[in-house]
């Protein structure tokens, strides 16, 4: 490891091997979530989270619905923390993610979830954490400490354990199969060309990240991580919404990161950024398969629904030396704090 590194590029370079950890050790975790569900057949799933965590969570409500047919719904801390809201929850499943579990409002609304009459389960890297004592199932991203400000391994490990989640609640043969390939396919990222897409965000004063399905939430965290690490502002989309009233900022050069990954929105994200590009947008995209503009190809799981990511990887490269590049102190994000409190 190189010590000129950033900790954020360092960690993310962890990513590989944190995946491969928790999948192995996690697992009779998966199957005691697998039982649970079997035994209680909510109809609803809820989970709560912040930040990238949340983002994390929009993940697995894509990810979860695609593979088991069962809603996932977000709740606001606040309507326990802030304003006092009891939830009926009778029978339900609720999933808080976090990376510190010490947040007051998420230990709150999980406080709140487990009187309403839902399994509480905390997705959590600290797990001595008061979200996760408080909690009946705690499933651990394994991914160690994380120093940098912007999260990344922690990320990628939280999604990575939803999936781990959803593969053994949904029965689901391919996608496990996938996650057995993720270590291998995120480590095949390393050396990946990223000069041309530096480039277009170096230049740019402010951008749109798109995607559709799972990959819309790759998008979310990739315009967080824009904000935070390289103070370029930046907004997500899905590529369906990006068509309707978003579409009128797009003017010549208007810079757009889409995550279009080999699954079944592929022939209709080319489309969209056909149109956008037509429209004189600069395209900067991470697929699996050709895509014109500024094209990163990245290595896949054999499965689209998964491989958004390995492209998180990629681009967490990218932004890190955008940010580098722009004079900023990636890891020392001005105005943030790694673990913030909030009520």
């Amino acid at each position: 490891m190189n010590d000129n590194q950033s900790l954020m590029l360092q960690e993310a370079g962890q990513s590989p091997e944190v995946v491969a950890t928790l999948l192995e050790k996690e697992k009779p975790v998966f199957a005691e979530i697998a039982r649970l569900f079997s035994s209680a057949r909510p109809s609803v799933v809820t989970t709560a989270a912040r930040g990238s965590s949340d983002h994390a969570a929009t993940f697995f409500k894509y990810l979860f619905e695609i593979t088991c047919g069962v809603p996932v719904a977000s709740v606001g801390p606040s309507i326990a923390s802030v304003y006092g809201a009891a939830l009926h929850l009778k029978g339900g499943v609720h999933f808080t993610v976090s990376q510190s579990g010490a947040s007051p409002d998420i230990v709150a609304l999980q406080d709140a979830a487990k009187k309403g009459g839902a399994t509480t389960i905390a997705v959590v890297n600290v797990t001595d954490s008061p979200l996760a004592k408080q909690a009946d199932v705690v499933l651990g991203l394994n991914a160690g400490a994380e120093k940098s400000v912007a999260a990344t391994k922690s990320f990628i490990a939280s999604v990575a354990a939803l999936s781990g989640v959803t593969a053994a609640i949904g029965g689901a043969s391919d996608l496990q199969a996938a996650l057995g390939k993720l270590p291998e396919a995120l480590s095949a990222t390393a050396g990946i060309d990223t000069a041309a897409a530096e480039e277009v965000l170096f230049n740019a004063t402010s951008l749109y990240t798109a995607g559709r399905g799972p990959a819309f939430a790759i998008a979310l965290e990739a315009a967080l991580k824009a904000k935070e690490t390289s103070g370029l502002h930046a907004e997500a989309f899905s590529l369906a919404e990006l068509m309707h009233g978003p579409m009128r900022l797009v003017q010549p050069g208007f810079p757009i990161v889409a995550f279009a990954p080999d699954d079944a929105a592929f022939a209709n994200n080319v489309q969209a950024l056909e149109r956008l590009q037509k429209l004189g947008a600069t395209t900067v995209g991470f697929s699996t398969q050709p895509l014109s503009g500024v094209h990163l190809r990245v290595p896949t799981t054999g499965n689209g629904l998964v491989d958004p990511l390995v492209s998180l990887l990629v681009y967490y490269r990218l932004i890190e030396s955008v940010t580098r590049r722009k004079g900023f102190d990636p890891d020392k994000p001005a105005n943030l704090l790694k673990v913030t409190e909030t009520v």
